[in-house]
């Protein structure tokens, strides 16, 4: 618990008798304070069970501003004019810092400070340089407090001009002069004031002697009268000079600034904890300007060098301590400026020894022939004396045995002879201590089995054995440490695991990568040694990637590449593939090179055997002898020269198309800048070739229109390839025959018969032999057809035509029809139909659109693969949609059925049954099968058997 007490100018504060004054958590609290009593240096002692300290000094003053004695008229003052004028303030009696202002004549009238009056705010007084008729009149000072802001006017000093003529010029007088001396300290700031009366006005000046010029954060005030230095350093203390110069003559006056700082501390004393009959040195430093002066106290008290006490400036030295010693000290350093405490506690302790904190391990482990350290540090003050025994014996050097002074005991070169109990026993005048511990000499740890320097391929899994004999009384860890970092077995599990038993540290890895290669080192630890025995893994695996693969020329069917080789990762790089991929290949293929085998040495290759005019990409593939590596990035595209089409286009053929057509196709070839084809064909049996030529790029299809051309007449074809570098060789005869004529007859005696319910059979005439080829029969047939929900009477006009293969109709329907309904509106989507080469071209497309109600049909052209129809809320619809043709209508697509059913219609539907109207709707609408109908009509069992009892066919709804 810690204890305050206040003095006041040395004498003890009694707070038991004092109303005015308590204290609260150790601070001072004073109420209605009285400026004769309170006024003092204040400071406070704490202390405790173990010593009390002083705090710093605290001073107490009051500001206060007394009247002016006198308030009778002063004296005038009488002058010439030109002469200078000083009027002296005379401030009354006070405390604390003032201010000075003069007042002319009368409030509010101030003086205003110029070059040729100033108010010396260090006197008060006010100085005019030069006197005017104009400054005739009285003169007040008023002086301000700026702490208690109290104010307080002098009498009027009248200033008269004398009547016995002007004063003359003359040289200026400094009448405001800074000491020769000027203390200041550090961070303050520092105003120098200079004036001088003089005719005509002096102009004041200033300059530092030493010639340094001032920093920009010096201030000229007033007219230059006043020279201000802020936040004052080291290097602003000199010599400064002012100046007063008008062209009579000039005046100077000089004084020194000397830098003054408080104390600061450089070094301070720590507590301390000593034996009784130590010795203490404590040495305590400061700074500052004036230098400082050093005192010590103890407890408070001021400590007097005498016999065992000495003190030399910030020294502190006490000999052969004594209980009575013990306390709070502290050093004081102080100088003009300020005063600073640094404090510290001394412990004399005087105890008995103990091991309590340090006692000899129970068991000491030693291998043969090393070295043991005993160390006997007992807790003692004053330190004890100690000796050492083994057994009951006590210990004397020898030539293997050292007693060291600080109680240390060392055997060198130690045998099992040596095993044995020792005990350390400590001795002062408080008491007597012992400690004990058992020595067992080891015999030294082999190394039984090492691991060796290896080399092994990516993917494989090894053990480094490391295995050990040793003393079966020690305990033995392993470690393994890769590339200098220990191995975290935990942390790297899916590639280091530690196997084997107690003596043995063997290191399997498992699926050994690129990374594992480096020095593996065992670390054995045992309780008396460390040993470590290490190996180098190599690890191979394929090459690296090539890097920086570039075409450096490239020809019409060659290109020279160079790149840089990756890492061979163990094993030399062999050998090189080069792989080569176009638009027109499927992923990279290898290509042949010059020279055929590229060998790990070489950086360098040319490719042979590429295709003209065709864009490139390249990259390289090392190999070595374990495998090949992962290949290049790739090169930048570069596409192979022109030439002359060495080639053929291959596949021609053609055929069909419309009337007086002839299709001729090919596949198509690509060979350089001006590439087209050149189309010859001759009827079958002529001599005579007709040529025409297609530039058009990714066209191979040439279609010659001639109204001369007999129908499906042969034509002997061939196709060549050119371009700007010249033509290339025609292809093969191929036979093609021109387009057919439409079958010019009809087929005759059509009838027909009912087979069942759903099928009827046609019947015809075969047509008689006609000029034109007949390939076979198409039946058309349209339906004339009432449909209601619940009946189907449908009636079905067949028409055979006779059809060749010269305006043949598509063959497939219209796919992927999609339909969606918003409303009334009913929007298809369907993909377009391409005609094959025996088909005519699709012009457009037929929408097919039968209402149940009025049994019509309505049919829709569009160019489009999309259509939006408006339906009647109240019938069922069936849609369907074709390709057009020269040839006809193409194939079906499958119909499409649209129900929205009639409330009355609902109504009897479901006269038994309590479905609701909505959900029935759902079902129907969704549904474009008979059977799927069936199957969710009959997983209702109210309305399946509604169905089944009205005998509702469900082809009908079809």
């Amino acid at each position: 618990m810690v204890i305050a007490l206040w003095s006041l100018n040395g004498t003890l504060i009694d707070l038991g008798n004092d109303y005015r004054r308590h204290m609260s958590g150790g601070s001072l609290i004073i109420s209605n304070l009285d400026k004769d009593q309170d006024t003092g240096v204040y400071q406070c002692t704490a202390f405790n069970t173990w010593g009390a300290i002083l705090s710093r000094r605290a001073s107490l003053q009051f500001a206060y501003l007394d009247n002016f004695k006198s308030q009778t008229v002063r004296s005038a003052v009488n002058v010439r004019e030109g002469q200078g004028v000083v009027l002296l303030c005379g401030p009354p009696a006070h405390s604390g810092e003032l201010t000075f202002a003069w007042i002319f004549n009368e409030y509010p009238y101030f003086v205003q400070q110029d070059s040729r009056r100033f108010i010396s705010q260090e006197t008060g007084s006010l100085y005019i340089a030069k006197v005017e008729s104009s400054d005739v009149g009285n003169y007040t000072c008023v002086v301000n407090n700026t702490v208690t802001r109290e104010k307080v006017l002098s009498s009027p000093t009248p200033l008269v001009l004398r009547s016995d003529g002007v004063m003359g010029e003359y040289e200026p007088k400094i009448e405001v002069h800074f000491p020769d001396s000027v203390p200041a300290a550090k961070e303050s700031v520092v105003k120098l004031e200079c004036f001088a009366l003089g005719n005509p006005v002096p102009e004041i000046s200033w300059r530092r002697t030493s010639g340094i010029p001032f920093p920009s954060k010096v201030k000229m005030k007033n007219s230059n009268a006043v020279l201000e230095i802020p936040n004052l350093q080291q290097e602003d203390a000199g010599t400064y000079e002012c100046m007063a110069e008008n062209r009579r003559g000039k005046n100077a006056a000089r004084g020194r600034i000397s830098f003054h700082a408080k104390p600061h501390w450089l070094q301070t004393m720590t507590d301390t904890a000593l034996s009784i009959e130590e010795n203490l040195f404590w040495e305590c430093k400061a700074t500052g300007k004036p230098k400082p002066s050093y005192s010590w106290l103890k407890n408070g008290d001021q400590v007097v060098a005498e016999g065992r006490v000495q003190i030399e400036n910030g020294a502190l030295s006490i000999a052969a301590l004594n209980l009575s010693d013990s306390g709070m000290y502290q050093c004081v350093a102080e100088n003009k400026h300020g005063i600073i405490y640094s404090s510290a506690q001394l412990m004399v302790l005087a105890s008995p020894p103990s091991f309590s904190k340090s006692p000899l391990r129970a068991l000491l482990k030693a291998r043969s022939g090393s070295e043991v350290t005993l160390e006997c540090k007992p807790q003692a003050s004053p330190p004890a004396i100690s000796l050492w025994k083994k057994g009951n014996e006590i210990l004397q050097r020898t030539e293997r045995i050292t007693l060291l002074p600080n109680g240390t005991l060392k055997i060198t070169n130690v045998t099992r002879r040596d095993a044995a109990s020792y005990t350390c026993v400590a001795k002062n005048q408080f008491g007597t201590a012992s400690t004990t511990g058992r020595l067992i000499i080891t015999e030294p740890t082999r190394i039984t089995m090492r691991p060796t320097n290896m080399e092994i391929i990516v993917g494989e899994s090894i053990v480094l054995p490391c295995q050990i004999a040793c003393d079966p009384a020690l305990d033995v860890s392993f470690s393994w440490a890769f590339n200098g970092q220990l191995i975290d077995f935990q942390r790297d599990s899916d590639h280091f695991e530690r196997v084997g038993g107690s003596i043995s540290g063997d290191l399997m890895i498992r699926n050994i990568q690129l990374n594992h290669g480096g020095k593996y080192v065992c670390v054995i630890d045992t309780d008396v040694e460390s040993l470590s025995t290490s190996a180098i893994l190599v690890v191979k695996g394929p090459p690296g990637p090539p890097d920086k693969v570039a075409v450096e020329e490239i020809t019409d069917s060659t290109a020279q590449l160079s790149w840089t080789p990756g890492r061979d990762n163990g094993s030399p790089i062999t050998g090189y593939i080069i792989q080569a991929r176009t638009p027109f290949t499927v992923g990279w293929q290898a290509v042949d090179t010059v020279p055929e085998v590229v060998n790990g040495n070489m950086l360098t290759a040319t490719v042979v055997g590429l295709n003209a005019w065709v864009e490139y990409e390249f990259r390289v593939v090392a190999r070595n002898t374990v495998g090949l590596g992962e290949p290049s990035p790739a090169s930048t595209k570069t596409r192979t020269e022109d030439a002359i089409p060495d080639t053929a286009p291959t596949d021609v053929g053609g055929g069909g198309g419309t009337k007086s057509e002839l299709v001729i196709t090919w596949e198509e070839l690509q060979n350089g800048e001006g590439f087209g084809y050149i189309i010859a064909f001759r009827p079958v049996g002529t001599v005579t070739w007709t040529r025409a030529v297609i530039s058009t790029p990714g066209v191979a299809r040439y279609v010659f229109r001639n109204d001369t051309i007999p129908p499906f007449s042969p034509f002997d074809v061939k196709v060549g390839a050119y371009n700007n570098r010249g033509e290339g060789p025609f292809s093969s005869i191929a036979t093609v025959y021109s387009a057919e004529e439409v079958p010019s007859v009809a087929p005759k005696r059509v009838r027909t018969r009912s087979v069942s319910a759903v099928q009827i059979e046609v019947i015809w005439e075969a047509l008689p032999a006609i000029p034109e080829r007949v390939l076979g029969y198409e039946v058309r047939y349209s339906s004339l057809q009432k449909h209601s929900f619940f009946s189907n009477n449908m009636i079905i006009e067949l028409f055979p035509v006779a059809c060749s293969s010269a305006h043949n109709p598509p063959d497939r329907a219209p796919l992927n029809i999609q339909w969606t309904m918003i409303g009334s509106t009913l929007t298809l989507h369907w993909d377009p139909v391409v005609a094959m080469e025996t088909e005519s071209k699709v012009t457009g497309y037929l929408v097919l659109l039968k209402r149940h109600r009025y049994n019509d049909i309505n049919t829709i052209l569009t160019n489009k693969t999309t259509v939006e129809l408006s339906l009647s809320a109240n019938d069922n619809y069936l849609i369907q949609i074709k390709a057009m043709s020269e040839g006809g209508e193409g194939a079906g697509s499958e119909p499409i059925h649209i129900h929205k059913l009639s409330d009355d219609l609902f109504r009897n539907a479901c006269a038994v049954s309590s479905i609701s109207a909505i959900g029935l709707l759902f079902l129907v609408d969704w549904l474009h099968s008979a059977a799927a109908y069936k199957a969710v009509l009959c997983s209702i069992p109210l309305l399946c058997k509604t169905v089944r009892r009205l005998s509702l066919p469900f082809s009908s709804l079809m």
